[in-house]
């Protein structure tokens, strides 16, 4: 197994941050409406030239290529970010999807010695294996004041790997969060967003008795239900149990997991309570796992992911977010609601002004302004200014992460080896998708999981 470091894999969430996230929401959602608070997005979508004081080199000429998971309206989101940077330095910045499975095809361009310049990477567990191989460039003197000056420690120790600083968290992610079409919550009388599981698998049997699907999942996505089992894990087992966990020091046999499975059978287990049964489920990929929530003739009623999700409902619904699609904190299955954060960090793959230049932008709060006026994103960047986010549920959703401070789990399948965590078909995201067809089955599932990943630690 790799060597791992506690006070980068093993930032706390306390009781505090799951209380301010759960209060910023409640107040967000008394009085916001979906178009009537945009942020600047209608004053040009974010900073302009003009009033910025970053520097920038002139790269006339050069061609950049920036490669990330992203497609469709995070695509077109962030492509905004780069339309802005080629306009500041007139270089041109070609963007290239990698598809779910990032590390592999980022490993097959740079073993055939065709990197990409810079590159977006989903799990810190792949930043530590590139990192070893030497396949990452460090950050350069501008690239770094900018994320020294914009992000808390936790996040830029999260960016870091013995003892060099080779990547930015520019765009983040709560993934502790449910959104709700508020039409279905009022025909089936619910007035109250659920707290605990008990209360959840209650609002989902009353919404399913009234007529809606009451809960879309996006089974087809592996890493979505990865997203449920940390989650229910990490409020039921709690914090060490989750660090242990992530780093393999406890097995996926152990007792803790086979509560957390038996948990999510609860719901995994009643397909009347899923748009389309499980069946349906393992068939519905993430977009359409929300746009089946807030569109068409008979939508589901909650979809459970990241603050991401209002990018789909912004593009492909004509649901407005905080009127049509509300949000509420996934609920408490122990003690405590969980507050699990993801992230998307930006690295240099290639040497040169131009990588470098792109980073430094990435790490600004110029980018980060930009990008929060499109929706669909946050930043750990507490630089930044908070009225740029496109609405206001969006807004207290990133103020409710600042105001965490250091003080968040992060995603616990991102920071495994992507053989176990991080790709499609294999390890975690198959063996839960299995479990997703056949939830009575939580022996079977735990041998699995234990078996895959017991290889991929192994293997680093």
């Amino acid at each position: 197994m790799r060597s791992t470091s506690s006070t980068i894999r093993t930032r706390r969430v306390t009781q505090t941050a799951a209380a301010v996230l759960a209060g910023t929401l409640a107040l967000a959602l008394a009085g916001c409406g979906g178009d009537d608070d945009k942020g600047k997005e209608g004053q040009g979508g974010g900073p302009s030239e003009s009033g910025s004081s970053l520097q920038l080199p002139k790269l006339d000429g050069q061609t950049l290529e920036v490669a990330a998971v992203w497609t469709g309206p995070e695509q077109e989101n962030f492509t905004k970010v780069l339309t802005e940077f080629e306009k500041r330095t007139g270089a041109k910045v070609d963007f290239v999807p990698t598809g779910n499975n990032t590390s592999t095809f980022l490993g097959t361009k740079i073993q055939g010695g065709k990197p990409p310049d810079v590159a977006f990477l989903p799990q810190v567990g792949v930043l530590h294996q590139f990192a070893d191989k030497g396949w990452l460039k460090p950050l350069g003197t501008e690239a770094q004041a900018q994320s020294s000056k914009n992000f808390s420690t936790g996040w830029q120790e999260l960016g870091a790997y013995k003892g060099k600083q080779y990547g930015v968290y520019v765009k983040a992610a709560n993934k502790s969060l449910v959104w709700y079409n508020t039409a279905a919550f009022e025909a089936a009388g619910i007035t109250d967003a659920p707290k605990t599981w008990k209360d959840f698998l209650s609002t989902a049997q009353t919404l399913s008795d009234a007529g809606s699907p009451a809960v879309s999942i996006g089974g087809a996505d592996g890493w979505t239900l990865t997203d449920w089992f940390e989650n229910v894990y990490f409020s039921q087992a709690g914090p060490e149990k989750y660090d242990q966990l992530a780093q393999h020091k406890i097995k996926w046999t152990d007792p803790s997991v086979k509560a957390a499975l038996t948990t999510l059978a609860q719901l995994w287990g009643k397909d009347d309570l899923i748009a389309g049964g499980r069946s349906g489920a393992l068939q519905t990929e993430f977009p359409k796992s929300v746009t089946q929530t807030f569109s068409g003739d008979s939508p589901a009623a909650m979809v459970y992911e990241g603050d991401f999700v209002t990018a789909n409902i912004n593009a492909d619904t004509k649901a407005k977010v905080g009127t049509d699609a509300k949000v509420f904190p996934f609920p408490a299955v122990g003690a405590q609601a969980p507050v699990v954060s993801g992230g998307d960090v930006a690295v240099a793959l290639k040497d040169g002004k131009g990588p470098q230049a792109l980073m430094t932008f990435l790490a600004s709060t110029d980018a980060a302004e930009i990008w929060a006026a499109q929706g669909g994103f946050i930043s750990p960047n507490k630089e930044m200014d908070q009225g740029t986010y496109k609405d206001a549920v969006t807004r207290d959703i990133a103020k409710a992460l600042l105001a965490a401070g250091d003080d968040f789990r992060f995603d616990m399948s991102d920071q495994a080896p992507a053989a176990f965590g991080g790709t499609a078909g294999i390890g975690e995201w198959k063996d839960l998708q299995d479990f997703l067809k056949n939830p009575s089955d939580v022996a079977g599932a735990q041998s699995k999981l234990e078996s895959d990943a017991a290889k991929a630690y192994k293997a680093g």
